[in-house]
């Protein structure tokens, strides 16, 4: 199957004009016009994961994070994404990137978050003003939760074990905003929207004052609030192109360890 049959049927699913400015979504590598057989699916584009892409006959790689996002002037293979892209190069693999064009989908990265939490009511958190659709998502428990069973819940539903959070408010939670990855400057959105709790990633120190008693917030992880878009990528390919190979990749991309 050509790539730009599939491009072409990613994009009109999340156009890159609904991506962020400063991000670099699209062919990062190959040629439109290649004939291509399997696709593997991940969150970054690794060394193990072209490993893997080569173990598995895959001839295209779907990331959902860029894995060239600042221009690259060199090819020395002294970095990893400088042996990233030499070792598919050599190996004629297709690099596909789709990030904040999938975030700022209305049923792209943070519906997917909703829907694992379970939330109901939804609808976005900082909405775009030129096309439908927008960064984060608000939605309603089924039922009130205390703090610390929905840091429980959120744990489960979400598969991770660490959770850092700002001071609880001895409150119960109803309404929450999720904002998958880096998500700190929606923190005085999802204040003005009244929610109870706001779910994101890679908060820093001072963010957390900004609950100001307001609001819980929760730091899951930056790959724990992303890892099921890669299964949303997958059944958005398996319905719109059935007869080509779609697969998710099984290995780790995590670069954050704990101890």
């Amino acid at each position: 199957m050509k790539l730009k049959r599939i491009i072409d049927t990613i994009e009109k699913w999340a156009p890159l004009n609904t991506a962020e400015d400063f991000d670099n979504v699209g062919l990062i590598l190959g040629n439109e016009s290649s004939i291509v057989s399997k696709a593997i699916i991940t969150l970054d584009t690794l060394e193990n994961v072209v490993d893997e892409a080569i173990e598995k006959n895959c001839d295209l790689i779907i990331s959902f994070h860029p894995i060239i996002f600042n221009g690259l002037k060199k090819l020395t293979n002294k970095t990893y994404v400088e042996r990233v892209i030499s070792k598919c190069i050599l190996n004629n693999i297709n690099i596909y990137a789709i990030h904040t064009n999938l975030d700022n989908h209305p049923k792209g990265v943070n519906f997917q978050i909703a829907k694992n939490l379970d939330l109901h009511n939804t609808k976005i958190l900082i909405p775009k003003t030129n096309f439908k659709g927008g960064m984060g998502m608000i939605g309603e428990l089924k039922e009130e939760l205390f703090e610390k069973d929905l840091l429980s819940y959120v744990k489960d539903k979400m598969n991770t074990n660490t959770i850092k959070h700002s001071p609880l408010l001895s409150k119960k939670i109803k309404t929450v905003a999720v904002l998958g990855g880096s998500g700190s400057f929606a923190i005085e959105k999802a204040i003005e929207a009244g929610v109870d709790c706001f779910i994101t990633a890679d908060l820093k120190y001072h963010d957390y004052f900004k609950a100001e008693n307001k609001i819980l917030l929760l730091d899951i992880g930056h790959f724990e609030s992303e890892q099921y878009t890669k299964e949303l990528i997958l059944k958005f390919l398996t319905k719109k192109i059935p007869k080509f190979a779609c697969i998710i990749s099984k290995s780790n991309t995590n670069p954050v360890n704990y101890f």
